[in-house]
């Protein structure tokens, strides 16, 4: 286990990092560059929903970190705007699953390629191994993190 001062640079990072994701103007950006008109709260249910398909209020509110009562209320102006519509979920019929429409799955391509536009001209200057490695160690980190809730949460 690393000793606690080593891990100071790498904390240091991550909050700047975090602090970048987080910022609005990101957001901003992103929709601008997707020429996507959206509400900064609802375009990364949006995203979530075309990255990972179908999905409860409770899955969706653990995904994007929110609690179930705001996810329903931006799902119900997603709805309104016919880019998410509601279904009962096959296997269990107690779970209401929101889906993209079409008009939604259009809107998560063009965010989603206008993700990829922004980070190619972020990344341009790094290696194609720096970029490897760095996705390689988010996701381990990212899976380590979801490994080490599920069992604090005795999963």
């Amino acid at each position: 286990m690393p000793a606690a001062n080593d891990l100071d640079p790498l904390v240091a990072a991550l909050i700047d990092l975090i602090g970048a994701l987080n910022n609005p103007r990101q957001d901003d950006v992103l929709l601008a560059e997707a020429g996507v008109s959206l509400d900064r709260a609802l375009f990364p249910l949006v995203a979530r929903l075309g990255a990972l398909g179908p999905m409860g209020v409770v899955e969706l509110g653990e995904q994007a970190g929110r609690d179930h009562t705001t996810i329903s209320r931006q799902l119900t102006a997603l709805q309104a705007q016919g880019l998410v519509s509601r279904r009962t979920h096959p296997d269990d019929r107690r779970v209401r699953q929101a889906m993209l429409t079409a008009q939604g799955a259009q809107v998560a391509r063009r965010i989603g390629a206008a993700r990829k536009r922004l980070l190619s001209l972020l990344l341009a200057d790094w290696s194609a191994a720096d970029r490897e490695s760095f996705a390689r160690l988010a996701q381990r980190m990212a899976d380590d993190m979801r490994r080490l809730r599920e069992e604090a949460a005795g999963g």
